[in-house]
């Protein structure tokens, strides 16, 4: 069991970096020309799957965390 969790505990981890390292950042390019940033966007289409699977799998990650302090002690 704690072997299982570990290992679910780690893909978890992968997952979660490949969601955060796929979000696009913000600015990008324009910000260098004088491009304001202002702009309130709001998320579409898979950007918005993506920011609201990084949110699950954050909390899916802490519970694992939590579950495995426990389990050790």
């Amino acid at each position: 069991m704690k072997t299982t969790l570990e290992i679910t505990q780690i893909v978890v981890a992968v997952a979660l970096v490949t969601a955060i390292l796929f979000q696009v950042k913000g600015g990008g390019i324009g910000g260098i020309f004088g491009q304001s940033d202002s702009v309130f966007r709001t998320k579409r289409g898979i950007e918005r799957w993506l920011f609201i699977g990084t949110i699950v799998l954050t909390i899916v990650f802490v519970l694992l965390s939590m579950v495995s302090m426990l389990w050790a002690s």
